[in-house]
C-alpha cells in the first residue's frame, strides 16, 4: 500500500533562521518558496532525495515539547555517506552534535543534533 515518504512538514519559529539552517548548514536544495498572504505564512519546499521537506512559518504557533523520548515523532534521520565529514561541517556552523554512537542492531554509526527550534535530528551513516 505505502510506497515511500512523500514529504515531511516542519513548522519553525523563525523562518529566516530555519531557512538558513536547512539550506546553508544542511545543504538542502530549494524546490519552491511561497508566501501565503492570507495566512501570513511562508512555505519552503526542500529537496530531500525523492522526498520533500516542507518548512512552514505560522505567526504565533505554540512551541511543542520535542525531546527524543517524548511521545510522537521521535526524530528525523538523514542518511549520509561520511558521518565524520558531516559532523565537521555542522560544527563549522556552530551546531553541537552528540558524540558519535554505534547502532548495536545494524553496526552503523550515528549522531544527534538539533535544528534552530530544538527539533531532534539525526545523521545516520549509510
Amino acid at each position: 500500500m505505502l510506497h515511500s515518504v512523500h514529504h515531511i512538514a516542519l513548522i519553525c519559529s523563525d523562518y529566516p533562521r530555519s531557512k538558513r539552517f536547512y539550506t546553508q548548514v544542511l545543504g538542502l536544495r530549494v524546490i519552491a518558496e511561497t508566501y501565503r498572504e492570507a495566512r501570513d505564512s511562508w512555505k519552503l519546499d526542500l529537496a530531500l532525495g525523492e522526498a520533500c521537506l516542507e518548512l512552514f512559518s505560522f505567526p504565533g504557533a505554540p512551541p511543542r515539547p520535542s525531546y527524543p523520548e517524548a511521545q510522537g515523532l521521535r526524530h528525523l534521520a538523514f542518511a549520509v555517506d561520511d558521518l565524520d565529514a558531516a559532523v565537521v561541517r555542522l560544527q563549522g556552523y556552530g551546531v553541537a552534535c552528540e558524540p558519535i554512537r554505534l547502532d548495536e542492531l545494524t553496526g552503523k554509526r550515528f549522531t544527534f543534533f538539533a535544528d534552530p527550534d530544538d527539533l531532534p535530528l539525526e545523521l545516520y551513516e549509510r
